[in-house]
């Protein structure tokens, strides 16, 4: 017998699973990273956490950052042999609750290290959709977007 799907009553009472549990990326310079990724976060509603002394979390709490961002200068043993910062750039969109939201976290990637990889906007094609593109202080391209209402 096939296994029925959970409820969404009973999926919204408990733990939501999330498709993505974690990523990451190697930077070059970890401070530079983290005040870029620390003022990303600020503008997104999301924090950072300490992960020894070569790494960090970039996550929604710093208590259960689950889903997070794995940001440090040493290659994490899930990698693939031979990668480093700067050659195996990557793209990450994090959920903004509405445009105030995507355009601060622009700001705030333009005035930390990042590069505009696409202003705030409507994205065509991709319905109520408003995102905007930074690439980080390594390359990697980060984005922030709304979708549906908080598009208005």
């Amino acid at each position: 017998m096939a296994e029925r799907p959970i409820p969404l009553r009973v999926f919204q009472q408990t733990r939501r699973l999330l498709m993505i549990d974690h990523t990451g990326v190697v930077v070059s310079d970890l401070a530079r990273a983290r005040r870029f990724y620390d003022a990303i976060a600020a503008a997104l509603g999301l924090q950072t956490a300490d992960n020894g002394p070569e790494a960090f979390l970039f996550g929604k709490s710093a208590v259960e950052p689950i889903p997070y961002l794995w940001i440090g200068t040493t290659r994490p043993s899930y990698w693939v042999e031979g990668s480093r910062a700067g050659l195996n750039q990557m793209h990450v969109a994090l959920q903004a609750r509405d445009k105030a939201m995507v355009d601060a976290f622009h700001r705030a990637a333009l005035e930390n290290g990042g590069t505009d990889n696409g202003p705030p906007g409507p994205r065509q094609g991709a319905g109520a959709y408003y995102g905007a593109f930074v690439l980080d202080p390594d390359g990697n391209n980060i984005e922030a977007c709304a979708r549906g209402k908080a598009t208005k």
